[in-house]
């Protein structure tokens, strides 16, 4: 091996050693979901209701995870009572999740079913993505087990 080959077998593979410590590996939504900071509260509400498992699943599954910004419009008498009632704590959350892997291009005007059994309203139109009255931010995190939508809304179930 000549001196330049040398030199740049070394280049790629510093390259690759960089490529590979910036990068995250693929994880599952409860783990990728959880390297978000601006997603603190959802995860802290996801650990408190007990669905990181869940979220750890085989999948495919895909969440509209509501961002911290979206919590704070929250009335704190509402989250108050989702603190101390772990029930429906999980039925709003589930309602952000639907058992299928929905890329944002996948999107179709209509309604899917969420993990929570309410159907959620979708619309697409241009590159812009809503679900429900909330407007999908960020697009297509990817995980091993889906894909996670943040939103700037908290989705509260219909009321049975």
């Amino acid at each position: 091996m000549n001196h330049t080959t040398r030199i740049l077998a070394l280049a790629a593979i510093a390259l690759g050693l960089a490529a590979c410590a910036s990068t995250p590996a693929p994880a599952p939504l409860a783990d990728t979901l959880g390297r978000d900071p601006q997603l603190a509260t959802f995860n802290r509400l996801v650990e408190q209701a007990g669905l990181k498992d869940s979220l750890r699943g085989a999948g495919p599954l895909t969440v509209f995870a509501p961002s911290d910004e979206a919590f704070k419009a929250v009335p704190a008498k509402t989250m108050e009572a989702l603190a101390k009632d772990p029930a429906q704590l999980k039925a709003v959350l589930n309602y952000h999740i639907v058992a299928a892997k929905l890329a944002s291009a996948e999107v179709k005007n209509g309604n899917v079913k969420s993990l929570q059994g309410g159907d959620l309203a979708l619309s697409k139109a241009g590159s812009f993505v809503t679900v429900e009255d909330a407007m999908v931010q960020g697009s297509d995190i990817a995980a091993t087990n889906g894909v996670a939508h943040v939103i700037d809304r908290v989705l509260m179930p219909p009321k049975k």
